[in-house]
């Protein structure tokens, strides 16, 4: 079995204009791109994107659309919707593969990202291929872009976490007593991917007295997206692209007293 990179292996090797930059435009929002993603985007002439079926549009593309220039090349890049080892490693090596050809033909080259480059991104792995495929004339950046989590909390007026509490980030837990086990090394807890576990997600929140102190965030960004506290969202299935965020405690230091019955709020 072929070793993992290690930091060294990871870390740029130059400092200097990229030919390939894996852009994080944000979870929808087309304003959310930040300017550094926005100057790379203009400079491109060749625009890579995910998406789930060949010949599809990918929402990475959807939601760069407005900033994209009719002479840019369009470069789709098929990430099936499977978990299966095989077929996830033939996509990555593919992609790696047609984005280092893209890069010799046609630079610079952007390569989309949904949400972060680093957090839950199919574009993380396309990154360790090519750092082992070591291309020396490649040089790489990533554009960091606007999680979900982080969009909802904005838009909401929710704190993620405060002075020294701990933030978790993890995928939605497929049981109770898993949910149990994330509650116990955070103060609050960011999930995501909830989808079809809602429906006895509700039920344990509810049963732990943390229902009313959680947010439902569903497409975040997106004209449809929905934010909504956890306990006016009855069970059932939210969609794919939804989290969770929930707060257990408040810290000690608030601008109110802690014996004002706000600090609950």
């Amino acid at each position: 079995m072929p070793e993992p990179p290690t930091l060294a292996d990871q870390m740029p090797r130059s400092l200097g204009m990229a030919l390939l930059t894996i852009l994080g435009v944000g979870p929808g929002d087309p304003d959310l791109i930040t300017m550094a993603g926005l100057k790379a985007l203009r400079q491109a002439r060749t625009v890579a994107y995910p998406v789930a079926q060949p010949g599809g549009e990918g929402m990475a593309a959807r939601i760069a659309a407005p900033w994209l220039q009719l002479e840019q090349r369009h470069l789709p890049l098929h990430f099936p919707m499977t978990t299966a080892p095989e077929p996830c490693r033939q996509a990555w090596r593919r992609a790696a593969q047609r984005l280092a050809q893209a890069v010799a033909e046609s630079p610079p080259v952007v390569l989309l990202c949904e949400g972060d480059v680093s957090l839950y991104a199919s574009a993380s792995y396309v990154v360790l291929q090519l750092q082992r495929m070591a291309i020396p004339q490649l040089k790489m950046r990533l554009i960091p872009g606007v999680t979900a989590m982080a969009a909802a909390a904005a838009a909401t007026h929710w704190p993620l976490a405060l002075q020294t509490q701990q933030l978790l980030i993890a995928p939605a837990p497929e049981t109770p007593t898993a949910l149990d086990v994330l509650l116990a090394k955070a103060e609050v807890l960011a999930v995501h991917k909830v989808g079809q576990r809602w429906a006895w997600l509700r039920e344990a929140l509810e049963q732990r007295g943390l229902l009313r102190q959680a947010l439902v965030a569903e497409r975040v960004g997106w004209p449809d997206q929905r934010l909504i506290p956890a306990a006016e969202l009855p069970p059932g299935a939210c969609s794919y692209f939804s989290l969770v965020l929930v707060r257990q405690a408040w810290p000690p230091v608030l601008p109110w007293d802690r014996d004002d019955a706000g600090a609950t709020g």
